[in-house]
């Protein structure tokens, strides 16, 4: 199964690179496109069950990584809980 990696810049500017472990993502998210943090994380949320999934019934499964990505952005997002104009920039998906 083919896993994607992808780079999103916070809103301090800072650049983290990401994973995916199934282009289930790329449902989910689109490369060069700024996203509100609480729009971003409701995309995340709903995306990374989804590919831990796909994993399992391919290969009987869970990717942990799936799971431990989700809290990655979780523990990130949460340095701009009520900032209003927080924002994500999915900078790009490969």
């Amino acid at each position: 199964m083919p896993a994607v990696h992808y780079r999103l810049r916070w809103p301090d500017a800072s650049v983290i690179e990401c994973y995916s472990p199934s282009t289930v993502i790329r449902d989910y998210l689109r490369p060069h496109t700024r996203y509100a943090l609480d729009d971003f994380m409701a995309l995340a949320r709903a995306a990374y069950p989804r590919a831990a999934g796909r994993v399992r019934e391919r290969f009987g499964y869970e990717c942990s990584s799936a799971a431990d990505q989700l809290a990655e952005l979780e523990r990130l997002a949460a340095r701009y809980a009520g900032c209003p104009d927080a924002a994500v920039d999915v900078l790009d998906l490969e």
